[in-house]
């Protein structure tokens, strides 16, 4: 976009241009190795570029055209849909998780809501679920599995941020709210990916999508929430034939990725598609977990010298909320900027103070804690970029 324009929309091309430096700096000195951009203000496109490798080993570009491992982004794909059923009148947030799904009557697990599992406070299993990958793999039977287990904590206790198991829950819950007759998978393909024009998402692996998937590699030996064998590891899991991870094992590209994030910042409506009403989007969009810390991130005390700092997380997504404190948003963005993100790789975030939306998807994942402060630095960049 030219500068004209740029001044249009309120945005200094100078400082909007920082970003793209920056990104190129942070690739050069082997931090990762390659990101794909896409920043809009007042809906128009303010900027979109790639920058770096798809594959840095082989040599080979990034392009616009590259498939990328959602990792935890793909959690705010299914809590779209969820919140879509619940305006239906199929679900509904003080549900329990045993009225639809017989195994969570018993075992401490009576009292679990689908609001609890959507704000992390359910007390289901936060690591992932040491079982087979045939099981891993299949909404239906991880689902058995988990419920045979106790819970970690009492239900709405505290924040613990569930990497696999919530979202497996919750997938079956849509399912058997409509009658079981559809998988997962075809479910958000009609009901989400195809309505919104994310031509070039899915579920689990898609024969036209497989040959342009970026891989899955770690550039961090340090300590953190995952070890780095362990993310590349779900790179070779989501391409398995019949994978349904709800959670995050979607293929998907920077142009389907900036669809949807541009139907949240227009009000859950895209093109004459409606997937939210609006009120539900600003009332998901608030701080639900009060003061609680996410348990998750206790080791970035040992790891970096963070001191624990509010959950902060609304009902499906992460919100900035008060304070000055780590995370993927800028301090300088507005309270009720509210965002998705995963694994060392992926995030998106909406800030409707500042109608500005932010997607970004990379290659070579960085560790977590890493992965924040890079991210939080690209949207300083991007909200100081304005000035009107």
């Amino acid at each position: 976009m030219n500068q004209s324009k740029l001044h249009t929309l309120g945005l200094d091309p100078e400082r909007l241009a920082r970003l793209g430096a920056r990104i190129d700096a942070d690739i050069e000195a082997g931090k990762y190795d390659g990101a794909a951009v896409h920043v809009r203000r007042r809906g128009k496109t303010v900027y979109d570029g790639v920058h770096g490798y798809a594959d840095r080993d082989q040599g080979r570009a990034l392009t616009p055209k590259d498939v990328f491992v959602s990792f935890s982004l793909g959690k705010q794909y299914s809590n779209v849909l969820v919140l879509n059923r619940i305006e239906r009148g199929e679900l509904h947030l003080s549900m329990q998780v045993g009225d639809l799904i017989p195994e969570f009557r018993d075992r401490g697990m009576r009292e679990m809501t689908l609001f609890q599992l959507l704000t992390h406070t359910s007390g289901i299993m936060s690591a992932i679920p040491a079982v087979p990958v045939e099981t891993l793999i299949n909404t239906r039977a991880l689902t058995e599995y988990i419920g045979s287990q106790r819970p970690e904590a009492v239900p709405g206790e505290r924040v613990n941020y569930s990497i696999i198991a919530a979202h497996s829950v919750m997938a079956e819950m849509v399912k058997r709210a409509e009658g079981g007759s559809r998988s997962y998978a075809e479910i958000l393909a009609a009901d989400l990916f195809e309505p919104l024009g994310m031509k070039e998402t899915s579920l689990g692996p898609r024969d036209d999508l497989k040959s342009r998937v970026c891989p899955v590699v770690a550039r961090y030996e340090q300590p953190g929430m995952f070890a780095p064998h362990e993310v590349e590891g779900v790179g070779s899991v989501v391409l398995v034939d019949g994978c349904e991870i709800p959670a995050g094992g979607y293929l998907t590209t920077i142009h389907d990725v900036d669809r949807f994030t541009h139907m949240l910042a227009n009000g859950g409506e895209l093109d004459g598609v409606r997937i939210l009403s609006p009120k539900t989007l600003a009332y998901c969009a608030q701080n639900f977990t009060g003061d609680k810390r996410n348990v998750l991130f206790d080791y970035a005390e040992d790891t970096r010298g963070w001191k624990p700092w509010r959950a902060n997380i609304g009902i499906g997504f992460f919100v900035r909320g008060e304070g000055i404190q780590p995370g993927p948003m800028s301090n300088l963005s507005s309270p009720n900027t509210f965002c998705g993100w995963g694994a060392g790789s992926t995030c998106f975030w909406v800030d409707p103070g500042l109608e500005l939306s932010f997607s970004f998807l990379s290659t070579g994942l960085m560790e977590e804690t890493y992965h924040m402060e890079r991210l939080q630095r690209l949207a300083d960049i991007v909200v100081s970029a304005i000035i009107d």
